[in-house]
């Protein structure tokens, strides 16, 4: 009974209910949206979103943001694409893609580390930079004629359902989820967000944990911008724009706070197919995907400001507990 009780005050469980409501209302107007092949369709297409929230919760639960994502899933894109187009193998597109995701992420780890730049003008600078040079990189122009071989690997699916890729974000979600909360060193994270002071007091290295979760933010951008060239086939300069606010939504909306510390990558994965089903449900609902950006941008503020109304509630009941305690221990020793 006490474990069951543990399962319903997990805030995955909240986003996790929200998520199955918006399938049943929209299903309840819509009865084709409950369609077998368009819940497939919806988990298949969360994939790069699934990827880019894992990688930038590393970032978020360590207490600091990274909005150069998009742009960085962009670039590694771009390069991937050129070296299959060329005629390179798997592999060297592959490599070459995560060897910019990591760069990328070290550079911001750095930045907000050794040279203390705020993470938020930090990575907003880097974002510029890096889409700058993705059109340098591209002339600015589409990267087309990917190797058909390559596309045809986002479309393999297991017994006609889920996808390989799916599958494959999935088994990195747990083997994440596992690091993050069952070792020591993957606690450090929660840790740094958490209480920086107090990480270093017990010991923690700090920057190194913080930039460990920018090159792992940077790394999981590129795998996403890899699935992306094998998903749409083909790379503009300005692919991943945007990408950033739904990383950033989908782990909002999947439990992580802001302010650091709190969530789990499970939550994120969670957050994720939520906000990769709204371009769907606007669909079946007959509204315009005009409106995709402005819902994510509301669901993000709405989030944000109950998370913090929860946390300073928290926090207020914290302190009363705490004054209550000491005035009950002042009123016994008075009596003696």
């Amino acid at each position: 009974m006490k474990a069951l009780k543990n399962i319903f005050k997990a805030r995955e469980i909240s986003s996790l209910i929200f998520l199955i409501a918006i399938f049943l209302i929209v299903g309840s107007i819509n009865p084709s949206f409950l369609r077998f092949k368009n819940l497939l369709l919806i988990f298949n297409g969360s994939i790069v979103y699934v990827l880019l929230a894992i990688g930038i919760a590393f970032v978020i639960i360590s207490g600091e943001i990274d909005v150069s994502i998009g742009a960085t899933l962009g670039l590694a894109a771009a390069v991937s694409a050129t070296l299959l187009r060329d005629g390179s193998s798997w592999a060297a597109a592959v490599i070459s893609a995560l060897i910019v995701g990591a760069a990328v992420g070290l550079i911001n780890g750095i930045g907000v580390t050794v040279l203390k730049i705020p993470s938020i003008i930090m990575t907003l600078g880097v974002n510029g930079v890096v889409r700058g040079a993705i059109y340098v990189y591209t002339n600015g122009k589409w990267v087309e004629n990917v190797p058909y071989t390559f596309k045809a690997i986002s479309q393999a699916t297991i017994m006609n359902t889920l996808t390989y890729f799916f599958f494959g974000a999935l088994i990195l979600m747990g083997i994440v989820h596992i690091l993050l909360t069952k070792t020591n060193r993957g606690r450090y994270f929660a840790a740094v967000g958490d209480n920086v002071s107090g990480a270093h007091l017990i010991g923690i290295p700090v920057d190194k944990t913080k930039i460990i979760t920018f090159v792992a933010c940077g790394i999981f951008a590129a795998i996403a911008g890899v699935v992306y060239v094998s998903r749409v086939g083909f790379v503009t300069p300005t692919a991943g724009n945007g990408y950033e606010m739904k990383a950033i939504a989908a782990c909002v909306l999947g439990g992580i706070s802001l302010t650091g510390g709190v969530g789990t990558v499970v939550g994120a994965t969670i957050g994720a197919t939520i906000m990769s089903s709204i371009s769907r449900v606007l669909v079946f609902l007959k509204f315009s995907s005009d409106y995709d950006n402005t819902i994510t941008g509301i669901l993000l503020i709405i989030i944000v400001v109950a998370d913090a109304l929860i946390q300073r509630r928290v926090a207020e009941k914290a302190r009363r507990k705490r004054l209550l305690a000491r005035t009950s221990g002042e009123g016994g020793k008075n009596n003696e």
